[in-house]
């Protein structure tokens, strides 16, 4: 069988990952760090666009590894109308909608920018792969509860679809015949029922919902929140850095770090104990609520993503608080840049038509 090389480009905020593959297997990975030093002249994540293609070449440059070796190009996706799963060839139109940030700004929309630049050089293909904004929702998941208000599915789809499949390769089965539960436990946390391959049910981790994380509030009293909103002295800016980016374990114990709280654990802080275990409460009760959508029949749990590194006590709490209702499997970390690479070498070898963003 034919292998492929494949340039794999991850944006986050103040790094970007790339990787370079040969089918699967990992040539070589590198994250290239960006201080704010280095970032802070940028208006927009779309203006950084050049400044993090050059440092992308400067180091395909120094590990000897030339653009024309390469198969295929494949970013990260970026905030898009909603879509369905799968691999996608960047176009014109996906191009325009992420340089304007039309559905939304993140450094993951630079993805495609980049990828389609370095693969355009030399006449090769260039895809994303299960971006963020996948939505695969029932319609009885949409309903918020007012008709204001729709339910969006907004979450890691890229890492869930991954582990997704590897659970069900370990169960025997196949992906699209099982019902999964995929928890990614990280900054964001999204917790996401994969029922017979299509994620019918899971909160928008974008935007807080669901459990809260080590820096995002997650879902509060609504209530509360109104009455917190007309108080006073809020702007609209300052109650979204509330929701995402100083809330949860930074809220209640002034750190993201779930290895500084584990720590503190250890060292006999009750106070950082009760926060963290309520923590790992709502996400078992979220995974939980999630058996009514597939008649309680669930295959397997997946818990993956950075807090999963954590097996002294979120994944031990999470583990005793399901109570054997299902197997659980454990995935620690993200497995985005493989997934990049397989999502791509999946179109490459003709397992699976390239899907059209219009």
């Amino acid at each position: 069988m034919e292998s492929y090389t494949i340039l794999v480009i991850n944006p986050g905020s103040t790094t970007t990952k790339i990787g370079v593959f040969t089918d699967t297997d990992e040539v070589f990975s590198e994250t290239l760090g960006h201080s704010v030093h280095d970032l802070r002249d940028f208006r927009t994540v779309t203006d950084q666009l050049d400044f993090r293609t050059a440092a992308i070449e400067e180091t395909l440059t120094e590990k000897s590894i030339s653009e024309d070796r390469l198969d295929a190009v494949v970013g990260r996706g970026g905030v898009l109308r909603p879509v369905e799963s799968g691999t996608f060839e960047i176009s014109g139109k996906m191009i325009d909608d992420l340089r304007t940030c039309r559905f939304g700004e993140h450094a993951s929309n630079l993805g495609a920018l980049i990828a389609k630049i370095i693969a355009d050089r030399t006449g090769i293909p260039s895809y994303i792969v299960d971006p963020v904004v996948v939505d695969e929702l029932d319609d009885i998941a949409r309903l918020s509860g007012h008709p204001n208000f729709e339910r969006r599915s907004r979450f890691h789809a890229l890492n869930q679809k991954a582990v997704a499949r590897e659970a069900a390769r370990m169960l025997g089965g196949k992906y699209e015949e099982l019902n999964i539960i995929v928890a990614h436990l990280g900054g964001g946390t999204s917790i996401g029922l994969h029922r017979k391959g299509r994620v019918v049910d899971v909160n928008n981790a974008l935007n807080g919902e669901g459990p809260f994380t080590p820096e995002r509030s997650g879902t509060l009293p609504a209530g509360d929140l109104v009455d917190y909103c007309f108080s006073g002295g809020h702007g609209r800016d300052d109650i979204m850095k509330m929701i995402k980016g100083e809330g949860g374990l930074t809220a209640y114990l002034g750190t993201n770090s779930t290895l500084e709280v584990t720590e503190r654990i250890a060292s006999g802080d009750k106070r950082a104990g009760t926060v963290y275990r309520a923590m790992a409460y709502q996400v078992a009760k979220t995974i939980m609520g999630l058996f009514a959508g597939a008649d309680g029949k669930i295959d397997g749990v997946v818990l993956t993503g950075g807090v999963v590194k954590d097996g002294t006590y979120m994944v031990p709490w999470i583990e005793k608080m399901l109570g054997g209702v299902s197997r659980l499997i454990v995935i620690p970390g993200e497995h985005e840049m493989k997934a990049l690479a397989s999502g791509a070498l999946r179109v490459l070898r003709g397992e699976e038509k390239p899907l059209r963003y219009s």
